[in-house]
């Protein structure tokens, strides 16, 4: 919620000073590239801070955990095999309302613990690994064809 405050904040600028159409536009192309990477289409990287738990965190106790909950949330610390989040972000920033913001974080983070919640659901002999690697083909696509819909529909809404 804080990093789609933050943006629906910044983006208050751009969403009263430049056209909507244009804004649309701008939109349309960062969503382009966007749906072909994750169709397999396209290749690039996205930004990411590609960290992982550090044997330390208890450095801090119970504060330790609260912090890379933090970070791991708002994406300061964590890799990104996708950009959807990166689309997501450039949508509140340009065409999201400001309200809808909050609903567009809740469905993020809804979706970022679906993927854990899935796994632990799977046994530890790695069949869920094998299961995504069987699926990713399909489901990549339909998740990024999903999340450029809603966003689309947002921004026409709104």
């Amino acid at each position: 919620m804080l990093v789609a405050f933050t943006a629906a904040v910044l983006g208050a600028l751009p969403q009263a000073v430049v056209p909507a159409p244009a804004r649309e536009v701008l939109f349309a192309l960062v969503a382009l590239p966007v749906l072909l990477r994750e169709c397999g289409l396209l290749r690039f990287a996205v930004p990411q801070n590609a960290r992982l738990v550090p044997e330390d965190v208890q450095h801090l106790r119970e504060w330790g955990a609260l912090q890379f909950g933090f970070e791991m949330g708002t994406g300061m610390r964590t890799y990104s095999p996708s950009a959807l989040p990166h689309l997501a972000l450039v949508a509140i920033v340009l065409v999201v309302p400001f309200p809808a913001a909050f609903a567009l974080a809740a469905g993020f983070a809804a979706g970022r613990l679906a993927m854990p919640l899935m796994s632990n659901a799977w046994s530890d002999d790695g069949a869920w690994t094998t299961l995504w690697a069987r699926s990713e083909r399909v489901v990549r696509p339909l998740l990024a064809l999903t999340c450029a819909g809603t966003l689309t529909a947002a921004m026409l809404v709104g």
